[in-house]
């Protein structure tokens, strides 16, 4: 009875959440996603593929089948393109900091299919713990961690943002460092998910050590699309690998006056960063390929 009321409780919060990032506001006009998300996940032949639900949320297939989701935001989330019933399986949960549009139903998928959670901070880790999981399952973590699942090998690394918790206790009262991660699977694809971090030069340093082929991006809707520029100019100094880049953390249909993809386009194509801008349809499977 005490975790059906926590877990009401911290659905609840999920939508509060959801209601101020977005602030209440529904697209201008419907936008369809693509075809109906797979409640398993996608394999497609070997090769692994990236699908888009929303928002941050996005769900990872690699070679051998594992499936990887990012900031699974889909209660209180208005662009949410599938629901709770429709995720039947994860093997991992990267987690990167304690704000609630990046918790998001962590708590429940991990609940539901055994996923292991990895943690941003362990300070995050801990109040998810505190919250109904099990040791086991939380991997509590810090910026310059790695882990090993197998062949997939996860990085930690530093983020320029926040990790206030939805429900902050006393034993946990701040999720700690919030975290971006590079996910390397069995191939050696490697994906740098940056959370929501302001532009560092740290990124110049991870870029050159573990060379990504995709960055995953915020492009929040304050962002200066400058600064989401940098951030890809920054990785792809001493990268060559870095074909392609992502945004995330934004809005299908923007509101008026908020950063748009386009001006984030715009910004890198003025540094003269080579790289293409690849602009997801939710639910549709983008093959991982270099």
């Amino acid at each position: 009875m005490v975790k059906t009321l926590a877990m009401v409780v911290i659905g609840l919060a999920a939508l509060a959440l959801g209601l101020l990032v977005f602030g209440g506001m529904a697209p201008s006009s419907p936008v369809a996603a693509g075809p109906a998300a797979q409640p398993e996940a996608v394999e497609t032949a070997g090769v692994p593929t990236l699908e888009w639900f929303g928002w941050s949320h996005f769900r990872i297939t690699s070679v051998n089948g594992t499936v990887i989701h990012t900031n699974p935001f889909i209660t209180g989330n208005p662009d949410a393109s599938i629901t709770l019933n429709d995720i039947q399986k994860a093997n991992l949960i990267l987690v990167p900091n304690g704000h609630g549009d990046e918790l998001g139903d962590t708590i429940a998928i991990a609940q539901k299919t055994g996923a292991q959670v990895v943690a941003g901070g362990f300070e995050l880790g801990s109040w998810l713990i505190e919250k109904g999981l099990t040791s086991t399952q939380v991997i509590r973590s810090n910026p310059g961690n790695w882990h090993q699942f197998g062949d997939i090998t996860i990085r930690v690394v530093g983020s320029v943002h926040g990790s206030g918790l939805p429900q902050p206790t006393a034993q946990n009262p701040y999720g700690g460092p919030a975290a971006g991660f590079f996910i390397t699977l069995e191939n050696g694809y490697t994906i740098y998910f940056a959370g929501s971090s302001a532009a560092t030069m740290d990124m110049q340093m991870w870029g050159a050590a573990f060379k990504p082929d995709l960055a995953i991006v915020p492009l929040n809707t304050a962002r200066d699309p400058m600064d989401a520029a940098q951030i890809v100019r920054l990785v792809a100094a001493n990268n060559p690998n870095l074909k392609q880049v992502i945004a995330h953390h934004h809005r299908v249909v923007p509101p008026p006056g908020t950063t748009t993809v386009a001006q984030w386009e715009e910004a890198i194509h003025m540094m003269g960063t080579l790289v293409r801008v690849v602009k997801l349809q939710r639910n549709m499977p983008f093959p991982l390929t270099k």
